[in-house]
């Protein structure tokens, strides 16, 4: 089982799939009440929070809306499955100002995130004309999938935060969505 630690422990156990989350630097105020150690939700309920302010693209940047930041995203992902042979995508989506990400890791966890997202900052502040600022949040969030059941929770839930973020009017209308590029839903899968 892969195991580091930053400012949450990160277990990866073998041969399972992994739901990834990372967000814009600064997508999130700095102190939230729902982040305090003095409220004991547990990490499922903090990440829904999250999640949910996330969606609501109420503070700080949305770079991703951009539509050539988006795809240079997208293609980087698939470049991270086709060309590098990291992992296989199950589902993702690009957001305003953050990525869901489900996938079968080929390689280590933090090799995969820091290539994604190393690669993906660099070109972004390039064509943002924003060189050497942060880009991502350090801390990403990452869930390893325990069954298929909550397997299929998790595709529909990456699939459908742009409907709920009310950016989309079904999940194959959102562009920079697994279920945009293939179609239809990756749960039917």
């Amino acid at each position: 089982m892969g195991y580091y630690e930053r400012n949450l422990p990160h277990w990866h156990p073998p041969d399972t799939q992994l739901f990834l989350t990372w967000r814009l630097a600064g997508s999130l105020p700095s102190k939230c009440d729902w982040m305090s150690p003095s409220r004991n939700y547990k990490e499922g309920h903090k990440f829904a929070i999250m999640d949910r302010e996330l969606e609501r693209c109420a503070y700080g940047p949305v770079w991703l809306q951009e539509a050539r930041i988006a795809q240079m995203v997208l293609d980087t992902l698939h470049h991270g499955e086709q060309d590098r042979d990291f992992y296989r995508l199950r589902a993702y989506v690009v957001m305003p100002n953050h990525v869901h990400l489900l996938l079968q890791p080929l390689t280590t966890v933090s090799v995969i995130t820091r290539w994604l997202k190393g690669s993906t900052a660099r070109r972004a502040n390039q064509l943002l004309c924003r060189t050497g600022r942060p880009f991502w949040q350090d801390e990403s969030y990452d869930h390893w999938v325990r069954d298929n059941s909550e397997l299929q929770k998790i595709v529909r839930h990456i699939e459908q935060n742009p409907v709920r973020a009310g950016l989309a009017s079904s999940p194959g209308a959102w562009p920079w969505s697994s279920a945009a590029t293939t179609g239809e839903s990756a749960c039917s899968t």
